[in-house]
């Protein structure tokens, strides 16, 4: 269970918030002096704090200063009951998770105390290679015995000593944020605060904000100051998730950051200095992003320092036995339940399976089997449909479609290498975009937020797919 810890001297607003923001997965403890809350954050490790700025017995600067001595990625969220206050903003520079003023907006409270809990559970919570002895549950692992992961378990140990900018390429759901966390877990800012950005979910028009921060009136509803991840993370780590999906504005602040280690904020003169280390991660084809122009070559050099692989899980079907056997341990614990093992023929239904959503897709579908299962084994019947009815030899595919709606990817294969073309990956990954892209679409009425949630891809990401095969048919037409 995740813990909260107030430090407020009102205690009606003490309270309060513990009353609204206390659940079953969120005990809130409370203090109410600056001493007090410093003794509290020594003896509860607290997974966040809610600080007032105002307290009776210190400065909430100076108080803030304590609690990063006690714990440097320890998320503090800044209360102020006035807005024009330096403190806060201070504080802020200095590395505090966000702050909020009085009276507060109590659902914008709970949305920002919840991801300060996940932000420290990115810090605190080591992630570990499968072959790591440690009998510590707290742990999240990568899991996998194959070849393909014993050569990322080498990158990750060649690179992670190393201060330098590192690239996280691979598919949606084959664990790139796992990789890393291990990443920073071993380094040398292993105690500096961790942060991670998904940047395909935070609109473009706040992104350059959320990461720079912006000045007071820069654009419409800035009425404050507001200091960006990057300042706060200051000799810290910055895992930007789905980079791919970057405008070229911002691309470009961040090649300035990663070649001086210099930004302003947005709508601001003053030039800020960080030192943080970038890593970057994306499902997207960079080089083919470059060729468009949507991904700026220099800045993909910078990020790719070191480039890590991450295979999809049907090039490593090997390691399915041990996944399984991880996710049945997870969730016996979560669930508390005591499922034992799968048999052989539920076994069999996963190695048959393609798995396009990859390790995520797997979690999700040994969950969806635990809710189900009535005994202590996974019987085939408790996989989703999409498992049951799936066949290992076939694959959705445009050109050469059989009788039965699904395509052989090998004669697909044989068909271009008879054809003498050189680049058949392109042709294949087109192929299965093209089919894969129109079937969703048809399915939700032609709804591409829709389609974008389903596909589990950006919507932007969508548009980028789609893009071609719309000029395609614009040029049918026109001829």
């Amino acid at each position: 269970m995740a813990k909260l810890l107030i430090i407020d001297d009102e205690p009606n607003v003490c309270y309060s918030l513990r009353k609204t923001l206390q659940s079953e997965s969120l005990e809130v403890v409370t203090a109410q002096s600056a001493k007090q809350g410093i003794a509290m954050t020594s003896e509860h490790q607290p997974d966040a704090v809610v600080l007032d700025v105002r307290l009776p017995d210190m400065c909430g600067l100076d108080a803030f200063d304590h609690i990063r001595k006690i714990d440097p990625r320890l998320p503090v969220i800044i209360i102020t009951a006035h807005a024009t206050t330096e403190t806060a903003i201070e504080a802020m520079k200095l590395g505090a998770f966000e702050y909020l003023l009085k009276p507060l907006d109590l659902p914008q409270l709970r949305e920002t105390v919840s991801k300060a809990i996940r932000v420290s559970h990115l810090s605190h919570v080591p992630a570990v290679f499968t072959q790591e002895e440690t009998d510590n549950q707290n742990v999240d692992r990568i899991v996998g015995l194959s070849s393909p992961m014993q050569q990322v378990y080498k990158d990750i140990g060649r690179v992670a000593l190393q201060d330098v900018n590192v690239l996280v390429l691979g598919e949606s759901g084959t664990g790139k944020e796992l990789v890393a966390r291990a990443i920073y877990s071993h380094s040398h800012r292993s105690k500096k605060p961790f942060l991670a950005i998904n940047c395909a979910a935070i609109p473009e028009s706040l992104l350059e904000s959320e990461l720079f921060g912006h000045e007071r009136g820069s654009f419409t509803n800035a009425d404050r100051r507001r200091i960006g991840k990057f300042e706060q993370v200051d000799q810290g780590t910055v895992f930007l998730d789905e980079i791919g999906d970057m405008t070229l504005a911002t691309q470009a602040k961040i090649l300035r950051l990663l070649q001086d280690g210099r930004f302003e904020r947005v709508g601001g003169n003053e030039t800020i200095q960080t030192d943080v280390r970038v890593i970057a991660a994306t499902n997207q084809d960079l080089d083919a992003a470059i060729v468009q122009g949507r991904f700026r070559e220099d800045l993909y050099y910078r990020l790719k320092v070191y480039a890590i692989d991450l295979p999809p899980l049907r090039e490593r079907k090997e390691d399915l036995p041990v996944l399984v056997e991880h996710f049945i341990a997870v969730f016996n614990r979560e669930l508390q339940k005591n499922i034992r093992s799968v048999p052989p023929e539920t076994m069999e239904c996963l190695q048959q399976y393609h798995w396009p959503g990859n390790v995520r897709e797997l979690q999700s579908a040994i969950k969806h089997a635990f809710v189900r299962a009535s005994s202590e084994f996974i019987t085939p019947d408790c996989l989703p449909e999409s498992i049951l009815s799936a066949s290992k030899d076939y694959l959705p595919q445009e050109n050469g479609i059989q009788a039965s709606g699904r395509f052989d990817v090998v004669k697909r294969v044989h068909e271009l290498i008879q054809a003498g073309k050189n680049d058949i990956y392109r042709h294949v990954h087109a192929d299965l975009d093209r089919i894969l892209l129109d079937e969703v679409l048809r399915m939700v009425d032609g709804n591409q937020v829709v389609a974008s949630q389903r596909l589990g891809i950006s919507r932007t990401t969508l548009r980028n797919k789609l893009a071609p095969y719309d000029d395609s048919e614009q040029s049918k037409e026109s001829s």
